[in-house]
């Protein structure tokens, strides 16, 4: 039987105009929450048919595109290359603008460990380990994400049942325990580069992503 979280409701919703560093625009509708579990500010970006004012009324007959995006500060606004987090959300962003649907955006920096741990992991992988040893090193589990919220806010928009944009399977697996019916897994591009090819490498072979990586080499 899938798990059914507490309710959370939807707090405030506001349209913003969004605009990223290659010229791209769009108009999302963001919505804030109350009742979140774990009571940090996780916010929703409604786009495409859903950057309108939230209506539960209206009957939407194909399911939403939603990509349940963790929180990058390194590469969503200052654009490190260590990752491929930003261009992950760039690319998020206008397919779901073109499809319809939400990015939903968590805040798990480093796969929840924090952004001064993930800082902390980057020395580590400095040294020679990967993504996920850097975490284990630090006494953390390789990836402490939790995405209840992300059920949550799902079921504050009216949605319980979502096509995902994610190359992450346990994204899928906790959604659909939490009662999330996942109608498709879309992947996402692949944004490799000399600089993250490592990081690339352990999450498709240790964090089991799907992730075809034709230049990355044993």
């Amino acid at each position: 039987m899938p798990e059914t979280p507490p309710a959370a409701t939807v707090r405030t919703q506001v349209t913003v105009p969004l605009r990223f560093s290659d010229g791209y625009l769009a108009t999302a509708r963001v919505f804030s929450f109350d009742g979140l579990v774990d009571g940090r500010e996780h916010l929703a970006f409604g786009l495409g048919d859903r950057a309108g004012p939230l209506d539960g009324r209206v009957a939407r007959p194909v399911p939403p595109l939603v990509r349940p995006h963790s929180e990058c500060l390194t590469g969503d606004v200052f654009g490190s290359r260590r990752c491929d987090c930003g261009p992950q959300l760039r690319e998020a962003v206008e397919r779901i603008a073109d499809a319809g649907g939400y990015l939903l955006y968590l805040r798990q920096e480093g796969r929840g460990i924090g952004l001064y741990a993930k800082l902390d992991a980057y020395a580590l992988q400095d040294a020679g380990l990967d993504t996920y040893e850097a975490n284990l090193a630090l006494g953390h589990r390789p990836d402490e994400r939790d995405y209840t919220v992300a059920a949550q806010m799902l079921a504050a928009l009216g949605v319980d049942r979502a096509a995902l944009l994610s190359n992450n399977p346990d994204k899928a697996a906790q959604l659909a325990r939490l009662g999330v019916t996942v109608t498709a897994r879309v992947p996402t591009g692949v944004h490799l580069s000399p600089a993250n090819a490592g990081y690339l490498a352990a999450k498709a072979g240790r964090g089991g992503h799907a992730l075809d990586l034709p230049l990355v080499r044993d």
